[in-house]
């Protein structure tokens, strides 16, 4: 069987588009991932290939790929070609991967009760693979090393999600018709392989699955969330929201507008992209969910107006100097302090002689022309959500439950780099007894 022509991957190499093109390979598109055994039946093999070097790797220079793979495991499955013989049984052939084969294999033999190298994830394809497809895969794969916006990242999830469920539907026997694997929307195609699977839970392919072959740090309702966005959402729309980096709850929040009020929506997207203020494309959306009687003009005004609002607001707050009693004082229970009217009106203080107690401290001395700049601040949502899966972390521990060796491993060695970074030296005179008070009080 011949493969279908394969197109040069277009401009902007957005990942839905080649693997809407990847998907034109009628072998490519049949693929399933598989936990292959490292030895014995069923493990894949290798062929000498004069432009890979890989078998001449000596284990050292695999050490850092293989410390990597105890702690995490294997992140990227390898891709396999099934050989199918008449008379003999079908074997494995490995396209590529070599490097990560070579460390998995390693690991078996000199680790071997590490979770991590007891068996191979692959991505299986009906084979043989021709050239143009190795080289189309290759390039999907590189490029799949990139950061992925969140369009391409719940793309990657459904077709994910689609391998392991076809793997799955074939292993029960229950076949998958070809006009399955030839719907290109990974969407639709999950639904038709839903369909062959019907109540047969020992063939559902559950998020925690998907998420844990891909070793995304992703919980089961974000990963909901991204495919919810993504089905919603015309194509071309999740890639226009993809280079403007619109956020995920935003573009739930505009699908449910474009639900109800499509022209609307509509009407919003294309007057802030024109003039280049999506940055306003939130407000407009929780004004337009608010009251559906404006029009796409009126929304985007009030959107304009209550942006400048909080602006205002936020100079106000960063700009005015608070009285020593002020500071002192506790906010009342039940007032915003996140709001400028419930600090108050602004004063100036007022002018104090030397000795007074009530005086304000004396002025910071000045910073040298040659001290180093100081860093950029990490973002708070950074922060917060570092916070909560540390809570939960500890309120699962609390509860009695133990945390799996490896986990322990991972854990530790991202709390003594953070350490070094929590011992810097304080600035502005805090000392860490008032950072930690502070941080109780926030907590």
């Amino acid at each position: 069987m011949t493969s279908t022509s394969l197109e040069v991957p277009p401009d902007g190499g957005s990942m839905i588009r080649l693997t809407e093109i990847l998907h034109r390979s009628v072998k490519l598109r049949q693929r399933r991932f598989e936990m292959l055994p490292l030895r014995g039946q069923g493990a894949p093999f290798t062929e000498p290939h004069a432009r890979n070097p890989s078998d001449s790797l000596p284990p050292s220079e695999l050490a850092d790929l293989i410390s990597s793979m105890s702690v995490i495991g294997l992140l990227e499955p390898v891709l396999a070609e099934e050989i199918v013989v008449d008379g003999k049984a079908p074997t494995i052939r490995l396209v590529t991967g070599e490097r990560r084969l070579r460390a998995m294999r390693w690991g078996a033999v000199n680790r071997p009760d590490n979770p991590h190298f007891q068996a191979l994830p692959a991505v299986v394809c009906p084979g043989p693979l021709s050239e143009e497809e190795r080289h189309m895969w290759r390039f999907v794969e590189n490029f799949a090393r990139e950061p992925l916006r969140p369009g391409e990242q719940a793309a990657a999830l459904l077709y994910q999600r689609c391998a392991i469920l076809v793997g799955k539907l074939l292993k029960a026997g229950k076949p998958v018709p070809q006009e399955v694997y030839a719907i290109p929307d990974p969407a639709e195609r999950f639904l038709a392989l839903e369909k062959i699977r019907g109540t047969d839970s020992s063939c559902a392919a559950p998020w925690s699955e998907v998420l844990d072959r891909l070793g995304l740090q992703l919980n089961e309702r974000k990963a909901s969330e991204l495919v919810r966005a993504f089905r919603a959402l015309p194509r071309d729309l999740t890639e226009e929201m993809d280079e403007a980096a619109i956020r995920l709850n935003t573009r739930i929040r505009f699908a449910e507008l474009r639900n109800g009020r499509a022209q609307a929506a509509e009407g919003i997207w294309a007057a802030l992209k024109s003039s280049k203020r999506l940055h306003l494309l939130p407000t407009a959306v929780n004004v337009g969910l608010e009251d559906p009687d404006l029009g796409p003009e009126e929304i985007i005004a009030e959107a304009e107006e209550r942006q400048d609002t909080a602006n205002a607001g936020r100079r106000a707050k960063l700009t005015r100097v608070p009285t020593q009693t002020e500071d002192q004082e506790e906010p009342v229970d039940g007032e915003d302090v996140g709001d400028p009217s419930a600090l108050g009106p602004s004063t100036v203080p007022e002018v104090t002689q030397p000795g007074d107690p009530l005086a304000p401290a004396a002025a910071a001395d000045p910073i040298p022309a040659d001290a180093p700049p100081r860093r950029p601040a990490v973002e708070s949502n950074t922060i917060r959500a570092a916070l909560d899966g540390i809570r939960g972390l500890l309120a699962e521990v609390r509860a009695g439950k133990e945390i799996a060796r490896y986990d322990r491993g991972s854990l530790l060695l991202a709390l003594r780099e953070l350490s070094t970074h929590l011992d810097d030296a304080p600035i502005d005179g805090a000392t860490d007894h008032d950072a930690i008070s502070e941080g109780s009080e926030a907590a």
